[in-house]
């Protein structure tokens, strides 16, 4: 793989979970905080559940799996969760993520996106765990996304729209 191509998915792995993140927290102005808690049924995921579950994953997959940092990871707790945390102490939990998952892609070579490493129980490349925990992180900001419409219904503000673009 060319440094150039290697570069390239880097750069854009990055924007896609910055992008995503702005996306989240757009939701999550909207929403007044009980609303993080909304479960359709009890063994529904809410936005907290979905929240939690993003830094778990990017945590053991990016953060971990590509930066060798500990897999500190408790997956069936970010299930579990039931008003666990604010929305301001959610929100900061997932900014803090993205920025520990940035610099470990940041860091990636062509050859560090090559190289096999273990992540859960799975021989991966660094390239394949990036690919796969970003792609997940902006699947569940969809789900986010439509829960804040369902929510709010015609009170939702489209990210990225003003009023004259209507």
């Amino acid at each position: 793989m060319s440094d150039a191509i290697a570069g390239e998915f880097v750069k854009q792995a990055r924007s896609e979970l910055q992008e995503s993140l702005e996306k989240i927290e757009h939701c999550l102005k909207q929403l007044p905080e009980i609303e993080l808690w909304w479960r359709p049924f009890e063994s529904a995921n809410s936005i907290e559940n979905i929240l939690l579950h993003l830094c778990g994953n990017l945590r053991q997959w990016v953060i971990s799996g590509v930066g060798g940092e500990p897999d500190v990871r408790r997956r069936r707790d970010e299930f579990a969760a039931r008003q666990s945390l604010s929305k301001t102490e959610l929100l900061e939990r997932l900014r803090q993520t993205v920025r520990e998952a940035d610099a470990a892609m940041a860091g990636c070579s062509a050859d560090d996106l090559l190289r096999v490493r273990r992540v859960q129980h799975w021989d991966v490349t660094a390239l394949q765990a990036i690919f796969n925990s970003v792609s997940h992180f902006v699947g569940h900001t969809h789900q986010i996304v439509y829960i804040t419409r369902l929510r709010l219904g015609e009170k939702y503000e489209f990210h990225g729209l003003t009023a004259q673009q209507d």
